[in-house]
């Protein structure tokens, strides 16, 4: 049988009301409420693309991040140059701000 989106979707929204609600009252970095708050947004998350796949044959545009392969960035170095225009530089990818050219400063407004 095939998950509602609109049900899997309420479900999402109401795990990131609850982590929002633990978030703001945490006990510290690796507070046990806070935590199973977030896996269960990665779990609601999951049904809920799954759900839109089955349905309508979409995905979202997101991914659930994996604690598990946060120290492996061998494999993950490359991976948005799927995006990238070939021949495109690598040290592009990093957008570090606009330069002082590509935008005027309003001197009025400072005090």
């Amino acid at each position: 049988m095939t998950a509602d989106p609109r049900a899997a979707l309420s479900a999402l929204v109401a795990a990131l009301e609850t982590h929002l609600e633990t978030a703001a009252v945490s006990r510290g970095e690796d507070d046990p409420a806070v935590v199973e708050a977030y896996e269960r947004i990665a779990e609601a998350f999951t049904a809920y693309d799954d759900a839109l796949m089955d349905a309508y044959g979409e995905v979202t545009p997101l991914e659930v991040y994996d604690d598990d392969l946060a120290g492996d960035d061998d494999d993950d170095e490359d991976d948005d140059d799927e995006f990238d225009e070939p021949g495109e530089d690598e040290e592009d990818d990093d957008y570090s701000g606009l330069d002082d050219e590509d935008y005027d400063v309003d001197d009025s407004s400072r005090a």
